[in-house]
């Protein structure tokens, strides 16, 4: 009877104290789950977390999904997806910042809710500014910038982009591109600084050091990714994803000095290429993707894949995904086969042809960037800077790049700087009055197009901004209707185009340009020439029937820097960062040829 009595003022004691007990606090949480607590190393935080993972866990922070490929958006949860992408052209239905800031948000909240609560790392191609959000500013594309010979406005450049990709929620631009185009007929020859390795070597480091800024967590720093590791620029014919066919001293010295300046100014990312090198892919490359990138240069950033391009190797796919990574390769851009990629590679592993070590070192490296750019404790947009997109201060840092990046190539006498108060201005040509093609690919769509595709100002528009009131402008396509002008300006060059759909075996203006030119000519009035383009072109079909020819490379949204440059409020300084050809003869030309008799020679600009 007694042992009843005591037994049940024990039981009593007990329902007292944890009906008294306190709540768990946030520091008992933290010391139980240390990873989530940011006053530790994070390396301990990571090895904490990587230690709670399942190997499903493990193969969905691999896993990187275009967001348009989703086959239901509650997958992000269910498969612990490690990051989503924007391909070309991959926007929202709401086209606008709030868009896009919107919906990584939602994405990001369902991330959130997956076991251990990691966040999204979302990728997007922010190649010249956020070229894919409508409003915001598109920069001139690498080809123009490397002209600039201007270290502190590429930099200046790419932070203006880093804050506008954070104003939407976005952490990770798979830029800068640090390939030296060696022939101009590759359709990726403008997305390369330059011909030479020296000037790619500056620039990316510059570009780095804006997207990243001082420290990955701080506000508006974004991811940065040098791409495509390695010799892109180099295959053979010019040919988009072809074949290099160089010895391995040529491949270092020309293809790889903008990976070791990158990984110098601390890199976070680098994407593996296309492309192969005698025969062999580069994304199955283990020499070249762990023995020199990893073990050689130090590089200990995320190794990721192009677009399917583990689909390229050789075999089945589960035998793409096993010499992929084992290759060193960290996440793979599925981008829509994420279900098959996610259970064969899980099987690979089940099977011991992929070491677990081999994906602990992978997933080792994506928790660690997440944990540097603070995603576990400020997972969401930071609205403050979804402000900055298209603000006017960025419009002026792009206005200015334009200034610096237009070459003159020629100037017969001394017609520019024009005069503002001409009594009468035709402007001609088909690239005049478009927006589209002033931004060339990569803008709003993959392949960009032609039209009013965003906000921005035109050539024409550009020009009727800065001439007297008095003045008249009046334009046509194809030069007529311009008896009466003082002098004509023709806007000529290519459409827009990207990556393979770019390359071309004849670089001569287009006949329709030509006639233009012609049909002004018979006016007898002096033509200036401003040839739109993503590389030098033959122009020795207009170069005697116009007084002044100027390369505006892809300017981008600013058509004001053009203008600047006509009317003499900015003389050119400019310099080329390619070797212009006489004829297709000639191609591929670069510095340093021995037998080098270019048209207009690497490094030459004219100026007023």
């Amino acid at each position: 009877m007694l042992n009843s009595i005591l037994n049940f003022f024990l039981l009593c004691a007990i329902i007292f104290s944890e009906g008294c007990a306190k709540p768990k606090s946030p520091t008992d949480s933290l010391l139980a789950e240390p990873y989530k607590n940011p006053n530790i190393a994070i390396d301990e935080r990571v090895e904490d977390l990587l230690a709670r993972m399942t190997l499903s866990e493990k193969v969905g922070q691999m896993t990187q999904v275009d967001r348009g490929q989703l086959k239901d958006i509650r997958d992000i949860q269910k498969y612990a997806l490690g990051s989503l992408l924007s391909g070309g052209g991959s926007a929202p239905a709401d086209n606008t910042a709030d868009g896009w800031a919107n919906m990584y948000d939602e994405f990001q909240s369902i991330a959130l809710k997956n076991r251990l609560g990691i966040p999204l790392i979302y990728g997007i191609d922010a190649v010249h500014g956020h070229n894919n959000v409508y409003g915001a500013v598109i920069f001139p594309h690498n080809i123009g910038l490397g002209c600039m010979r201007d270290a502190e406005l590429v930099e200046r450049a790419a932070r203006a982009t880093a804050e506008e990709v954070a104003g939407t929620g976005i952490d990770w631009t798979f830029a800068p591109c640090v390939t030296v185009p060696r022939d101009e007929r590759w359709g990726r020859t403008y997305e390369g600084f330059a011909e030479t390795p020296e000037l790619v070597k500056e620039m990316a480091a510059a570009a780095v050091r804006g997207f990243q800024g001082f420290r990955l967590n701080d506000e508006a720093s974004i991811l940065a990714c040098a791409k495509h590791y390695l010799g892109d620029g180099g295959a053979i014919d010019g040919k988009d994803q072809g074949d290099i066919n160089l010895d391995e001293a040529t491949l270092r010295e020309l293809h790889l000095q903008g990976y070791i300046s990158a990984i110098e100014a601390g890199v976070g990312s680098v994407m593996a290429a296309y492309n192969s090198w005698h025969g062999q892919k580069n994304h199955g490359n283990q020499y070249l993707l762990t023995t020199v990138l990893r073990n050689e240069l130090g590089f200990d950033g995320i190794l990721v894949s192009d677009w399917s391009a583990i689909d390229q190797l050789p075999g089945d796919y589960a035998s793409d995904i096993e010499q992929a990574i084992n290759a060193g390769l960290d996440m793979i851009m599925v981008p829509d086969k994420y279900e098959e990629f996610i259970l064969k590679l899980t099987h690979l592993v089940e099977q011991s042809k992929v070491p677990v070590t081999r994906i602990d070192e992978a997933v080792r490296r994506i928790l660690k960037i997440k944990f540097e750019m603070g995603l576990f404790e400020h997972p969401y947009t930071n609205r403050q800077f979804t402000k900055t997109i298209g603000s006017e201060k960025h419009r002026q840092t792009a206005r200015q790049c334009v200034r610096q990046s237009l070459v003159l190539l020629k100037n017969e006498g001394n017609i520019l700087p024009l005069a503002k108060t001409a009594n009468h201005i035709h402007v001609a040509g088909k690239n005049a009055d478009d927006l589209g093609s002033q931004c060339g690919g990569w803008s709003i769509t993959w392949q960009g197009h032609r039209g009013d595709i965003t906000i921005g100002t035109t050539i024409l528009e550009a020009i009727r901004a800065s001439v007297s009131p008095k003045t008249t402008v009046s334009f046509s396509q194809d030069g007529s209707n311009a008896s009466g002008s003082e002098i004509a300006i023709v806007c000529i060059g290519e459409a827009p185009y990207a990556e393979g759909q770019g390359d071309s075996s004849d670089l001569s203006l287009a006949a329709e340009d030509v006639a233009v030119i012609k049909r002004l000519k018979n006016l007898n009035i002096p033509i200036v020439v401003i040839l739109i383009s993503g590389r030098p072109m033959i122009v020795d079909s207009i170069l005697n029937d116009c007084e002044a020819l100027i390369a505006a490379w892809l300017p981008g949204t600013e058509g004001l820097g053009i203008a600047d440059v006509l009317f003499g409020d900015y003389a050119p300084t400019g310099k080329l960062s390619f070797s212009w050809p006489r004829s297709m003869a000639q191609i591929p030309i670069n510095y340093g040829d021995a037998n080098y008799q270019p048209l207009f020679e690497y490094g030459f600009g004219l100026t007023y």
